[in-house]
């Protein structure tokens, strides 16, 4: 059947429309830079510019969404409209003016969601405990389990646009901005992760943007190509690299990064500083690209009438 996602997050918003069969068949796929939670750190609300900004996106993605003929569509709405005190309002006009039946997940049920995408294609029977990485703009879910059960996870406040708000005020950020920054990261992860859960973690996957931006920066891609993506690994010393050239660049220039989606450009060195600091509390050197994320999550969910 034909089923389509929305999510919409602090940073992106974002379209899937898959066939989901036996597997997930993507039909389309389109991810937007909306921002929707700028300011939201400062003020706790969402603001008037940033939600005209998913309204454009939604506009757009509901277009495709009747050409394909889709038989269930959710929209799904994170940390931003979790934090927002008028995220409830927010969530109304989506279903109002778009016919999708806004969903505000818990940290609960995204990380359940982020578990079953990144995990879909891999056997039920893999003992191998991995961590799955998924960094957003305004939180990071950081979700553990083996043989395609759930285990330990945890819905942190550690997110890009989050970050880059409170330490990045430089451009380019300075050296003290970073580490403070990587601090942050630090105490975040150890106070939300038991020290045994870190332990004994064997392996991660990283999805949604920053994950997938640094390797298409890696790849070198001139248009981003998800066959090339999906798996490729980036080691910590790899992601060292990517951090300290990014770091030097003013954002103008960043934007100009091969692989890079220039509006990902603001919000990129705080996402990778999370992702390799990440990887370093849990004692790991290496990790897995994936577009397999909370969206193919909540498409089987749909194809599944639950």
């Amino acid at each position: 059947m034909h089923v389509a996602v929305v999510d919409i997050g602090t940073n992106s918003t974002r379209l899937l429309i898959a066939d989901v069969g036996d597997g997930v068949t993507e039909l389309v796929r389109e991810s937007t830079v909306t921002r929707l939670g700028e300011g939201v750190d400062a003020t706790g609300r969402l603001g008037d510019a940033p939600q005209q900004r998913v309204f454009d996106a939604l506009e757009r993605y509901a277009a495709a969404i009747a050409e394909h003929g889709c038989e269930a569509s959710a929209a799904v709405m994170t940390s931003a409209v979790r934090d927002a005190a008028n995220g409830a309002g927010f969530a109304a006009a989506v279903r109002d003016r778009y016919g999708l039946e806004g969903r505000t997940l818990s940290g609960d049920e995204e990380a359940a969601f982020t578990y079953a995408g990144a995990t879909a294609a891999r056997p039920a029977d893999d003992p191998t405990e991995r961590l799955v990485i998924d960094i957003g703009g305004g939180s990071t879910e950081l979700v553990c389990g083996a043989r395609g059960e759930l285990g330990f996870h945890v819905s942190t406040q550690i997110g890009v646009v989050r970050h880059t708000e409170r330490h990045l005020h430089a451009d380019p950020p300075s050296g003290a901005e970073l580490a403070e920054l990587a601090a942050a990261v630090d105490a975040g992860v150890a106070d939300a992760v038991p020290a045994d859960v870190r332990a004994r973690t064997e392996a991660a996957i990283a999805v949604a943007g920053t994950a997938t931006s640094c390797a298409a920066i890696d790849l070198e891609l001139a248009v981003y190509d998800t066959a090339r993506v999906e798996g490729h690994v980036l080691t910590v010393a790899r992601l060292e690299e990517l951090l300290a050239m990014l770091a030097a660049l003013p954002v103008a220039e960043r934007r100009e990064v091969r692989g890079l989606h220039p509006d990902r450009a603001p919000t990129i060195v705080a996402g990778v500083v999370i992702l390799s600091r990440a990887l370093a509390a849990f004692g790991l050197d290496r990790v897995e690209i994936s577009d397999r994320d909370i969206l193919w999550g909540v498409a089987l969910e749909l194809a599944r009438g639950r």
